[in-house]
């Protein structure tokens, strides 16, 4: 007999616990189900257009950042690199140099083993295509083994793009 009673105390304290959780998501619940599907915007704020481009307010473009280019900066930039690539022509790190990048073939450098997805990639680094790679090295070029992130500001990618392009 007292074995019935504990369990119909722990079946009856079930019943109060399961009850008050169903009755804890009616009420607070604010997905879809709870509030219905429908609903009507209240109010709309009309906005003129004023025509402008949106490209205005990304600021200047890549070509005109490089030609303003400040070299020292982007010799600064390239300490950020400098851990797996060096300047000097045929002097590969865990990269390949970079002597004479700007405008050389992708994937071209003798005696280094690139990733087979740079390996396979057509054209030259132009200053677009260093540019979105240096943004993001794994985006640009899907299976790289380059584990840099990326540099995110377009004027450090535009400095170091300049400096590249001095070492030759």
């Amino acid at each position: 007999m007292t074995f019935t009673k504990v369990l119909g105390g722990f079946c009856g304290a079930l019943l109060i616990f399961l009850l008050a959780g169903y009755g804890a998501e009616n009420l607070y619940h604010t997905g879809p189900k709870g509030h219905g599907e429908d609903h009507v915007q209240g109010y709309v704020i009309e906005v003129e257009d004023d025509g402008a481009d949106a490209a205005e307010d990304e600021g200047p473009d890549l070509l005109t950042l490089i030609a303003q280019a400040e070299i020292d900066k982007g010799e600064r930039v390239y300490g950020k690199c400098r851990a797996c690539h060096k300047l000097e022509d045929g002097a590969n790190g865990t990269g390949p140099h970079l002597f004479n990048t700007v405008n050389r073939d992708k994937g071209s450098i003798d005696g280094f083993t690139y990733s087979s997805a740079m390996a396979e990639m057509p054209g030259n680094w132009g200053y677009v295509e260093l540019d979105a790679f240096l943004e993001d090295p794994k985006g640009y070029v899907r299976g790289t083994k380059m584990s840099f992130s990326g540099l995110k500001k377009i004027e450090d990618r535009a400095n170091l793009i300049a400096y590249l392009e001095t070492i030759q």
